[in-house]
C-alpha cells in the first residue's frame, strides 16, 4: 500500500498533466502517508503495551481495509479534480496510521511468538514474517501495476490507478479473520505492566534506544539515494520514450533484488547473531557503494549497464542482509516485553523520519553538484559513508542478541525494577 503510490503518482501525472503535476497534491499524495505512519507507529506502540497486542493489530487491520478502499474510491464533489486530490491525500494519511500500527503491534507479537519456537531458528522466522514479507510486497507493488496497466492499456489509466489501490485491500482483508483468532503471546501475558515507571525505564534503556534509532534513521535516510542509480540505468536502457508498463517491469526487477538478500540474511542472523549480521551486511554495502560511486562515470554509457545491474543487485541484497533484516529484529528483541511496543514504535518512527528527511536532503545535494556526474556521485558518497559509520555503531553499540534474549532481558528488567523498589508482583495477567 505504501510503495505502490509512487506508480499511482505517475499515472495521475499522466492523466492530469496540468492540474496534478503542477499542484502540491503530487508531493502530498506521495508523502502524507509518511506522517500518518509515524503517528501510527507511536500510537500503536503505546496501545500494544498498555492495551493489547491482538486488539491493536485488529484495529490497524480495520484502518487498512477501510481507508484502502476509500483511497481507491476517492472522489471530488461535482467531479472536481481538486476535491479528488484532497480526498486522496486525506485518506492516505489515515491509511498511514494503519500501516504504522502494523510495525509495533505486529513485529513485537512476532518477536514474542518466535520465542516459543525451537532454538536455532527463532531469528529467521521473525525475519520471514516481517522484513521478507515487506520485500515481497515491494515486488508486488510494481508487478501488480504493470499487469493492470497492460490489461487496461494506457488509454484507461483512470481505471488502472483505482484498481491498483483497490487490490491493496485484499491482503489485510484476508488477514482479518486470522487475527480474530489470534491469541495474546504468552510472554506478554506473563510480563505486561499496569503502571509504567517512566524514569526507571528511560534510565535503563535510553542508550540502547538511541543506538537502534540512529542506525534505523541512517538506513532509511540513505535508502532514498539508492534509487538514483536505478533511475539512471533504466533511462539508458529504455531511452527517453517508453511505455509505462516497461518502466514498471524494470522496477519489479530492481525490487526483486531485495529477496535473495533478505532470505540469506534470515539464516545468517541465526548463525552469527543479528548484531554481527547487521554490522557486516551494512559495512559490505557501504564498500560496494563506494566502488559503484567511483565507477559512476561509466554509467553514462550503455556499454556497462548489464554488469552494473548485477553489481547494483548485490548492493541492494547486502542492505537486506544487514539492516533490512536485522534492525527491526534488534528493536523488537533487545528490550523487555512490557515496553517492547513503545520501544519498537519510537525506533521505527525515527527511522521513518530519516526517510522523510532523505527525500529533501538528497535533491539539495544533487542541485548543488557542479555537474551531472557529481550529481549522481555525491548522494552515494554520503550514503555509503553513513553505511560504514552505522556498521561501527552497530558492532560496538548494540547488545548481543541470542536465541533466548527475550526471556533473559525480561529477567534482567524485573531484577532492575525490583532493585529500585517497583512491585513486580503487579506484572502479568492475574
Amino acid at each position: 500500500m505504501t510503495a505502490v503510490i509512487g506508480y499511482i503518482n505517475t499515472m495521475l501525472e499522466t492523466i492530469y498533466p496540468t492540474e496534478y503535476a503542477n499542484s502540491r497534491a503530487s508531493q502530498n499524495v506521495a508523502s502524507i502517508a509518511f506522517a500518518g505512519t509515524v503517528v501510527g507507529q507511536l500510537l500503536f506502540g503505546y496501545l500494544s503495551d498498555h492495551w493489547s497486542r491482538r486488539n491493536s493489530l485488529l484495529v490497524s487491520t480495520i484502518i487498512l481495509i477501510v481507508f484502502g478502499a476509500l483511497c481507491a474510491g476517492s472522489y471530488g464533489a461535482n467531479d472536481s479534480h481538486e476535491g479528488l486530490f484532497t480526498a486522496l491525500v486525506t485518506y492516505r494519511f489515515f491509511l498511514g496510521l494503519g500501516i504504522g500500527g502494523e510495525y509495533p503491534a505486529g513485529s513485537v507479537a512476532a518477536a514474542e511468538s518466535s520465542g516459543e519456537l525451537a532454538k536455532g531458528h527463532r531469528h529467521r522466522w521473525f525475519i520471514f514474517f516481517t522484513n521478507f514479507q515487506l520485500d515481497l510486497a515491494s515486488v508486488a507493488s510494481s508487478l501488480v501495476p504493470m499487469i493492470v496497466v497492460l490489461a487496461c492499456t494506457e488509454k484507461h489509466l483512470r481505471a488502472a490507478w483505482r484498481i491498483c489501490l483497490g487490490l491493496g485491500v485484499i491482503p489485510p482483508l484476508s488477514l482479518f479473520y486470522l487475527r480474530l483468532k489470534l491469541k495474546e503471546p504468552e510472554e506478554f501475558n506473563r510480563e505486561r505492566m499496569r503502571k509504567f515507571p517512566l524514569l526507571l525505564i528511560i534510565k535503563f534503556y535510553w542508550k540502547r534506544l538511541f543506538v537502534i534509532s540512529l542506525i534505523w534513521f541512517i538506513y532509511d535516510f540513505s535508502t532514498y539515494s539508492f534509487g538514483i542509480y536505478s533511475s539512471a540505468w533504466i533511462k539508458i536502457i529504455l531511452g527517453d520514450s517508453y511505455p509505462l508498463w516497461i518502466s514498471l517491469g524494470w522496477s519489479t526487477l530492481i525490487n526483486f533484488f531485495y529477496l535473495p538478500g533478505s532470505f540469506a540474511g534470515a539464516f545468517i542472523s541465526d548463525w552469527i547473531g543479528p548484531r554481527n549480521t547487521l554490522a557486516i551486511g551494512v559495512f559490505a554495502q557501504g564498500v560496494v557503494g563506494l566502488i559503484m560511486t567511483g565507477c559512476y562515470p561509466y554509467l553514462a554509457t550503455a556499454q556497462y549497464v548489464g554488469a552494473f545491474v548485477v553489481v547494483y543487485g548485490i548492493f541492494l541484497a547486502l542492505g537486506e542482509v544487514g539492516p533490512g533484516d536485522n534492525i527491526g529484529l534488534c528493536a523488537a528483541k533487545s528490550c523487555a516485553t512490557p515496553i517492547r511496543g513503545q520501544f519498537y514504535g519510537i525506533a521505527a518512527a525515527i527511522g521513518k523520519i530519516g526517510a522523510f528527511v532523505g527525500t529533501y536532503v538528497f535533491p539539495i545535494i544533487q542541485d548543488n553538484a557542479p555537474n551531472s556526474i557529481r550529481a549522481g556521485q555525491d548522494p552515494f558518497y554520503v550514503s555509503s559513508a553513513l553505511c560504514i559509520f552505522s556498521a561501527f555503531v552497530a558492532y560496538f553499540g548494540l547488545p548481543n542478541i541470542s536465541q533466548d534474549t527475550i526471556t533473559e532481558e525480561d529477567a534482567k528488567f524485573r531484577a532492575y525494577l525490583e532493585e529500585h523498589g517497583y512491585d513486580v508482583s503487579t506484572m502479568g495477567n492475574k
